[in-house]
C-alpha cells in the first residue's frame, strides 16, 4: 500500500500509511515530490529501485518494519536523477567526459618530450618512463603543480604517482554517474562521448606535448596540463550535482524528518544498518570477486586491457619507428591524427548502432548483447591496423604508411571499447560501478607496465615483428564478442540472472551479519 501526499484531503490531520502506523499532518511543499510507504509494502507503480551499484535491499526484519515509513521516488519525480532535463543530463555527461579527458590527456602528454627531463636530470629513458607508468597505475590538479616545479627526478616521479592516484575517481565513477541519469535506451550516445574522451585524450597528448616540448620546454607541458585540469575542476565544482539515488533519498528523508517532526521517515539505505567498515569491505572486494569469478567480465576486461595497452604501447612505438625516418617529436605527434580520424569515423557509426539497438529493445526489452555488433566489427578491423603498422615500420618505407595505420586502429579501438563498456553496464545493471571498477583496475594495472618493456620488446624483435605479434594476439581475441553475442542471444534466461557469483548475495550476507550483531 502506498500514499502520495498530493492526494491528501484538505483538513486531514493524519494519514494512515499502514495498519497501526500514522503520520502527522503534512503541509510542507516537499511532500509533493515523495512516495511514502510502510516498509515491507509493495506497489507496482513505485520506482524505488536504485539507479546505481550502491543500492541494497531493505532489511526485512519484522520488528524494524513496524517502526518506519519508507521515503522513495514517485513516478516522474523531479528530484530523481533519471528525470533531469536533457540539457542538464548532457551538461553532466560532458563535464564527466571532460574529467576523463583531462586524466587521459595527463597520462600521455608527457610522452611528447621524454628527452627533456632525461637531459635536465641526467637519468635514463626507463626512469623518465616511470612518469607515465606510475600515473596510469593510480589514475589531479593538486599534484600536477609539483610536477611542473620538480627540482629533481624523484620529485617528478612521486608527484606523478600522486596525481595518478588523485585522478582515479573519474575513470571508475563516470560510468556509474551516466547510469544514474540515463535510461538504458538513451544511454548509448552518452557512453559514446564518455568512451571517446578516454581515447581521444591519449591521442591528443603526444601532439600537444611534442610541440610544447620542442618550442618552450618540457616543464610547460605540466603547466598547460595544470591550467586545463583547473578549468575542468572548476566546472565540476560549479555544475556537477549528486546523482546517486540512495544519497539523494537519504537527504530527502532527513529533510522530511526535520520539517514534519516524524522520526519514522527513512530511506532504504538508512534501514540497512551496515557499518562504514562493512561498506568499505563490500566496495573493495566485490569488484575483485567479480573479476575472478565472472567469465563475461574476465573476457571483456581482458580484451579491453589488451586494447588499452596497445594505445599506450603506440606512444613509445611511434617514436621508435618514426625517428629513424627523420621526424622530430612535434611531427611524430602529428601522426596521431590518423588515430583520431579513425576514432571520428567510428563515432559516425554509432547512430546506426543506436538505431538498431532501439529496435531490438522495442521488441524484446533490454538486450545487452544487442550492443555487440559494433564490437564485432572492431575486432575484425583491429588486426588489419596492426599488420599495416608492422609492415610499414621499416626505415625505407615512407612515414605516411605508419600514419595511415592509425586510422583502422583508432576506429577498432573505439568500436570495441564503446560496445564492450555498454554491454558490461547493461548486463550488470545495479552492480555497474563494481563491474566498471574491476575492468578499470585490470586495464590500468596492465597498461601501466607497457612503458617498462616496450622499448626492449621492439629492440629485441624489431618493430615489424613486434607489431606482427600484437596483430596475431588481436586475431586470437577476435572471437570474444561473437561468442558472447550468440551464447547470450540463444539463452532463455539473461546472463546476469545466471552469474557464477552473485554479488547481491555477498552483500546480503555481510549486511545480515552486521544487523545481527547490532
Amino acid at each position: 500500500m502506498s500514499f502520495v501526499p498530493p492526494s491528501l484531503p484538505k483538513g486531514s490531520s493524519e494519514v494512515p500509511v499502514s495498519s497501526g502506523v500514522h503520520l502527522p499532518p503534512m503541509s510542507h511543499p516537499y511532500e509533493r515530490d515523495v512516495v511514502l510507504r510502510h516498509v515491507g509494502d509493495q506497489h507496482p507503480d513505485e520506482d524505488h529501485v536504485s539507479n546505481s551499484d550502491a543500492h541494497t535491499e531493505v532489511n526485512s526484519d519484522p520488528e524494524l518494519d513496524a517502526k518506519h515509513t519508507l521515503v522513495s521516488w514517485k513516478e516522474n519525480d523531479p528530484e530523481n536523477p533519471r528525470n533531469l532535463s536533457r540539457l542538464r543530463k548532457w551538461t553532466i555527461t560532458l563535464i564527466s567526459s571532460a574529467l576523463c579527458l583531462s586524466v587521459a590527456l595527463g597520462s600521455s602528454i608527457v610522452t611528447g618530450d621524454i628527452p627533456g627531463p632525461m637531459e635536465e636530470f641526467q637519468v635514463s629513458e626507463e626512469v623518465v618512463n616511470l612518469t607515465v607508468t606510475l600515473f596510469v597505475v593510480g589514475f589531479g590538479i593538486v599534484f600536477t603543480l609539483p610536477s611542473a616545479l620538480a627540482p629533481n627526478i624523484g620529485c617528478l616521479i612521486v608527484s606523478r604517482a600522486l596525481a595518478g592516484l588523485a585522478s582515479s575517481a573519474p575513470m571508475t565513477n563516470v560510468g556509474g554517474t551516466l547510469a544514474d541519469i540515463w535510461d538504458v535506451e538513451d544511454r548509448g550516445a552518452a557512453m559514446a562521448v564518455f568512451s571517446s574522451s578516454i581515447f581521444m585524450g591519449p591521442c591528443i597528448g603526444p601532439l600537444i606535448g611534442g610541440f610544447i616540448g620542442e618550442t618552450i620546454g618540457w616543464r610547460w607541458i605540466y603547466w598547460v596540463l595544470f591550467i586545463f585540469v583547473g578549468v575542468v575542476f572548476a566546472a565540476t565544482v560549479l555544475f556537477m550535482p549528486e546523482t546517486l539515488s540512495p544519497v539523494l533519498l537519504r537527504r530527502r528523508a532527513a529533510r522530511l524528518r526535520k520539517e514534519t517532526g516524524n522520526p519514522t521517515l527513512k530511506s532504504e539505505s538508512e534501514l540497512q544498518h551496515v557499518s562504514l567498515a562493512e561498506k568499505v569491505k563490500i566496495s573493495l572486494t566485490r569488484p575483485l570477486i567479480l573479476l575472478a569469478t565472472e567469465p563475461l567480465l574476465i573476457c571483456m576486461s581482458g580484451y579491453l586491457t589488451f586494447i588499452y595497452s596497445l594505445l599506450y604501447l603506440f606512444f613509445f612505438a611511434y617514436p621508435i619507428v618514426l625517428l629513424p625516418k627523420g621526424l622530430n617529436a612535434g611531427e611524430i605527434g602529428l601522426t596521431f591524427i590518423g588515430v583520431m580520424i579513425g576514432i571520428f569515423c567510428a563515432m559516425l557509426l554509432l547512430p546506426l548502432q543506436e538505431k538498431a539497438y532501439r529496435k531490438v529493445c522495442e521488441k524484446r526489452g533490454v538486450v545487452p548483447e544487442a550492443r555487440l555488433p559494433l564490437m564485432m566489427f572492431g575486432s575484425i578491423l583491429l588486426p588489419f591496423g596492426l599488420f599495416i603498422f608492422a609492415w610499414t615500420s621499416m626505415s625505407h618505407v615512407h612515414w605516411i604508411g605508419t600514419a595511415i595505420a592509425g586510422a583502422p586502429f583508432g576506429a577498432a579501438m573505439v568500436a570495441v571499447y564503446i560496445s564492450a563498456n555498454s554491454y558490461i553496464i547493461d548486463t550488470y545493471q545495479r552492480y555497474t560501478a563494481s563491474a566498471v571498477a574491476a575492468k578499470t583496475f585490470l586495464r590500468s594495472l596492465v597498461g601501466a607496465t607497457v612503458p617498462l618493456w616496450v622499448n626492449q620488446m621492439y629492440a629485441g624483435m624489431t618493430p615489424q615483428w613486434a607489431s606482427t605479434l600484437l596483430a596475431f594476439l588481436a586475431i586470437l581475441a577476435m572471437p570474444i564478442p561473437f561468442v558472447f553475442f550468440y551464447v547470450s542471444a540463444n539463452q532463455e534466461v539473461r546472463y546476469y540472472e545466471l552469474m557464477v557469483f552473485s554479488p547481491a548475495q555477498y552483500g546480503d550476507k555481510i549486511r545480515a551479519r552486521s544487523t545481527k550483531a547490532n
